[in-house]
């Protein structure tokens, strides 16, 4: 069928009023087919904007009935692609933009039941006016959604204290392949009943299912969050830092970044006005955080434990922020790097993870084989020390075919990677942009097992086509 004839047939599986109400096509779909940087374009038959689970439901089997392929989306601030449509004729797009509901909190359980629609930052908002906190903490919290931050198990600056987001759910709402509606949603925090079946669709990138709503595992609103910034000799002494703040401060540190000094060049690029804190010319910088609540004085610990690190030499300089809004200005040059890297044009952006013994080898060793094979070109390394995810993205060298380059470091960095026991991703998923390297490393055991769980919840393989890993209609051998 042509898109015309395809387009009546959804109207007609969906019915008039429900088409007329949800469903989008023409012009109006290109900023659905878009990735975040723009560096993608593509096409769909249509998108589909349902209101309620209900409606998901009935999305996913006129789907079905249509042989067309449905790729769940949540605020497209993906970084893998996996919520980019790869075959303009063959698939839908489905955005859970309206649902976005948060349906009930509970301050006595700690607990709160969200819709996938929902921004993150609306719903942390939401929450710290109730005295409650959702640890999870992106970037792109602005804009990212609940439902894709699920699919693809974000991780984020608050990993090291609080996991990833796997680590925040209690309970899911799940919409299947065939419409069925799978009620996960318990607040336990203890259930031992067997298989832990919402962690099927957590990381999944909407390739099971689509997930509507969850049950999140909250904390009390930190009362006191302290930032500093501190420049360091070198890569191996955050690594020394951070085992002295994991054992000094405990579980009162909540994020420990690493940033080279080109992040200020990068940060003030797309930030002109971003003000100057310290000096921006050592080797190496660190950016922590500590929160806490009650009776701790969190304040004092920070600027006892800074003082601890100057006088044992693994510090430099430092600032240490004396009010909120001087901690967003320190936190902008982190966040403010990546969209200075977008400004530079087309990069290579790596989302890798290695053992945090092995984090300062792995970074000069790739660095070095990255320029030794391309002269000429920018490393950028940076990332979560708490985690081992390190960010070694590539800028080209001008006058030289970009893609070429970011092909060749690729390479580099993955052979590199490989011999350090590492993984090609950390926290941004798999999604189209990284499935044929996931599936060059997949060993056969587990490619059968992840294949076999594919074709017993999703038969009709109408969930996300082509998102980490290709499954065919063929009979899996």
């Amino acid at each position: 069928m042509d898109t015309d004839s395809t387009l009546h047939a959804l109207c007609a599986a969906l019915g008039s009023d429900m088409a007329t109400d949800i469903l989008l096509s023409g012009p109006d779909i290109d900023a659905y087919c878009r990735d975040w940087h723009g560096d993608v374009q593509t096409g769909a038959i249509a998108v589909l904007r349902p209101r309620d689970r209900e409606q998901v439901a009935a999305c996913l089997r006129a789907a079905a009935r249509l042989g067309l392929g449905v790729v769940p989306q949540g605020g497209r601030t993906g970084l893998a692609l996996g919520a980019v449509p790869d075959a303009p004729a063959k698939q839908l797009v489905l955005s859970l933009e309206r649902m976005n509901r948060i349906r009930r909190i509970d301050a006595y359980d700690f607990t709160a039941e969200v819709e996938a629609g929902a921004v993150l930052q609306t719903i942390k908002d939401q929450l710290a006016e109730a005295g409650l906190f959702f640890p999870l903490a992106l970037g792109a919290q602005g804009s990212c959604q609940l439902g894709g931050n699920l699919s693809t198990n974000a991780g984020g600056v608050n990993v090291l204290r609080y996991g990833m987001t796997r680590d925040l759910v209690l309970g899911l709402e799940v919409v299947l392949p065939d419409g069925q509606m799978l009620d996960l949603l318990s607040r336990l925090r203890k259930d031992n009943r067997g298989i832990d079946l919402k962690q099927l669709f957590i990381g999944a990138e909407g390739t099971l299912g689509v997930i509507t709503a969850a049950t999140l595992k909250l904390c009390p609103l930190p009362e006191q969050n302290v930032t500093a910034l501190l420049a360091l000799d070198r890569l191996e002494d955050a690594i020394t830092l951070f085992r002295h703040a994991r054992r000094q401060c405990c579980d009162l540190l909540s994020a420990f970044e690493f940033m080279p000094p080109l992040a200020f060049t990068l940060a003030r690029e797309a930030m002109p006005d971003l003000p100057t804190a310290m000096d921006e010319t050592a080797p190496a910088y660190v950016l922590m955080e500590l929160s806490g609540s009650g009776l701790v004085d969190v304040a004092r610990l920070m600027e006892r434990f800074v003082e601890l690190a100057f006088v044992e030499g693994l510090v430099r300089d430092g600032v240490v922020a004396q009010s909120q809004a001087q901690a967003k200005t320190l936190w902008r040059v982190r966040d403010g790097m990546n969209d200075g890297q977008a400004k530079r044009g087309r990069h290579l952006r790596t989302d890798l993870s290695v053992p945090l013994s092995a984090m300062a080898d792995f970074v000069a060793e790739a660095e070095a084989a990255v320029t030794a094979a391309l002269p000429g070109v920018v490393c950028v390394s940076y990332g979560h020390v708490g985690d081992g995810n390190v960010h070694l993205n590539v800028l080209p060298a001008v006058g030289r075919d970009a893609e070429e380059q970011i092909a060749q470091a690729k390479k580099v960095i993955h052979d590199v990677l490989y011999r350090f026991g590492g993984s090609i991703s950390a926290e941004h998923g798999i999604g189209r942009l990284k499935r044929d390297d996931f599936e060059k490393e997949l060993p056969q055991p587990k490619r059968a097992i992840l294949e076999s769980i594919k074709r017993a919840i999703d038969p009709g393989l109408v969930m996300n086509p082509n998102c980490q890993i290709c499954v065919t209609d063929q009979p899996a051998p």
